[in-house]
């Protein structure tokens, strides 16, 4: 037993491991509120897209759901930082990350925006217009608000992904919370940082799985 809490709860590893894993945590946040806000507004424009019913228009947005929704978003990452720079396109490892896991995310956020809107009948979106709004007023104050409270819990799952895939940013050697924490263990040859790093991956993203589970109990028992 004193083996075990040596090895994996040793506090005074985590005392020396703690600057690590702090500065990998803001990392995290900072991918989390630039990625998560960016997918969303992206994956609505494209559900919106969508609802304009133009099938040129469709069979694009058709093609990039199913292209980045099957394309691994380690690939992705890995081809926009090192391939791209064979074009002379370069961006920074920040830029690289968010674009990548944006293009990911905004596909998987459509998808789940357009089945909201589906599931509003179209007959609310054309008495707003025939009642004098514009068909982008009719969208957003009348069809958007229904369609997104009857996928509350797909976003939140969502966004609990897009969340965790912030760890695939150590792949262009950005120290977001696991590589910093794989950094610490290196420091100390010891696996108390890697725990650490999972208990604040719980402590940050439980709520939000409680969360998520609850709306869909709830959209289960609205049926």
């Amino acid at each position: 037993m004193d083996q075990i809490i040596s090895s994996y709860f040793n506090l005074s590893v985590l005392r020396q491991a703690l600057p690590y894993l702090q500065n990998g945590l803001i990392l995290t946040l900072w991918l989390s509120i630039s990625i998560v806000p960016l997918a969303m507004i992206a994956g609505l424009v494209i559900a919106m897209l969508f609802d304009l019913r133009q099938k040129w228009l469709n069979a694009l947005l058709v093609v990039y759901i199913d292209l980045f929704r099957a394309f691994p978003p380690l690939v992705l990452i890995i081809f926009i930082f090192f391939g791209l720079p064979f074009l002379g396109i370069r961006f920074s490892e920040f830029v690289s990350f968010v674009l990548a896991a944006t293009l990911n995310g905004a596909a998987y956020f459509g998808e789940i925006f357009r089945a909201g809107i589906a599931s509003i009948p179209r007959g609310q979106y054309e008495a707003a217009v025939a009642s004098g709004l514009t068909p982008l007023q009719a969208m957003i104050h009348v069809v958007l608000p229904q369609a997104i409270r009857n996928v509350l819990a797909p976003l939140t799952g969502n966004i609990i992904e897009l969340v965790k895939a912030t760890s695939l940013a150590s792949v262009v050697a950005m120290p977001e919370l696991l590589r910093s924490a794989r950094i610490a263990q290196g420091n100390t040859y010891n696996a108390t940082p890697l725990i650490a790093a999972a208990v604040i991956y719980l402590i940050l993203l439980w709520p939000a799985v409680r969360l998520a589970s609850r709306l869909e109990r709830r959209a289960i028992a609205r049926r």
